[in-house]
């Protein structure tokens, strides 16, 4: 029996320690930009590349895809999920009525240089903001921040930290540090997480307002999470749920399209 114990100890210690050493493999999947999207950007949308340079000296890389007019234009700036690589979402740029669209890769991801971590994607997010509402062409006063999965997160502190128009959330979460302990509950993950993307902390400061959209079937982000930081939202806030939709599929579901432009259509002039 003593012998049984002294291995369910040594177990548990050594999970713990691989979570810690390896959590950012766990976190961050940076997956790399493919020739053929990238292409396809250039053909439909020429001139919509763009780099952004941090004060660490690292460079971003990305798209700025526009509608075609004359005056300034609201803005959607976009931060994707733990593995992706947000090329994809060009796709999908028509849907976004008015908006220009602000694609850019994270640390690590696409073309863009650098490691992810918590600190360096918040630092990008703000980094990405302060450039991009300077250009011409932009409208800084009507920017929106959208996240979806782990990008919900960075969209959060975001509008914790700049003046944004409204914020939209795709399968958010209250923090990483909750989400992983319902996933492993016999770990002590809040000793163990080193990004922890608290956003509920951040929420009941944040006047801005939020579009929550929550995929009922969502098992590596359960819908629970999604309830707890639209209820401490701090602005006005609606929740958008999506019956037989799952984490992945979210993006698939017209309602999830309709409930977007329905929430954008509230700001026009």
């Amino acid at each position: 029996m003593f012998i049984f114990f002294i291995i369910l100890c040594i177990g548990f210690i050594a999970a713990c320690i691989i979570l810690y050493l390896k959590q950012e493999s766990l976190l961050f999947h940076p997956t790399p930009l493919q020739q053929p999207i990238q292409q396809w950007i250039a053909d439909t949308y020429p001139n919509s590349d763009i780099n952004i340079s941090t004060a660490e000296g690292i460079t971003l890389q990305g798209w700025l895809l526009k509608k075609p007019s004359t005056e300034k234009q609201p803005l959607i700036i976009y931060f994707g999920g733990n593995g992706e690589e947000v090329s994809g979402t060009a796709y999908h740029f028509e849907k976004f009525t008015d908006h220009a669209l602000l694609l850019i890769n994270y640390r690590g991801f696409g073309e863009s240089e650098g490691q992810p971590s918590q600190e360096g994607l918040f630092n990008d997010a703000l980094a990405i903001y302060d450039y991009i509402s300077q250009h011409e062409d932009i409208d800084k006063q009507r920017i929106i921040a959208m996240g979806r999965s782990l990008g919900t997160g960075i969209a959060v502190h975001l509008a914790a930290h700049r003046p944004l128009q409204g914020v939209i959330l795709a399968s958010p979460y209250d923090s990483i540090t909750r989400v992983a302990q319902r996933h492993v509950p016999i770990l002590p993950i809040s000793f163990l997480i080193k990004h922890p993307f608290n956003s509920i902390a951040l929420a009941p400061s944040i006047t801005t307002p939020l579009l929550s959209l929550v995929a009922q079937q969502d098992t590596l982000i359960p819908p629970k999470h999604s309830y707890n930081l639209t209820e401490k939202w701090g602005g006005d806030h609606e929740l958008q749920l999506i019956t037989f939709a799952n984490h992945d599929n979210i993006p698939d579901n017209d309602i999830y399209w309709n409930a977007i432009n329905q929430f954008l259509a509230g700001f026009k002039k």
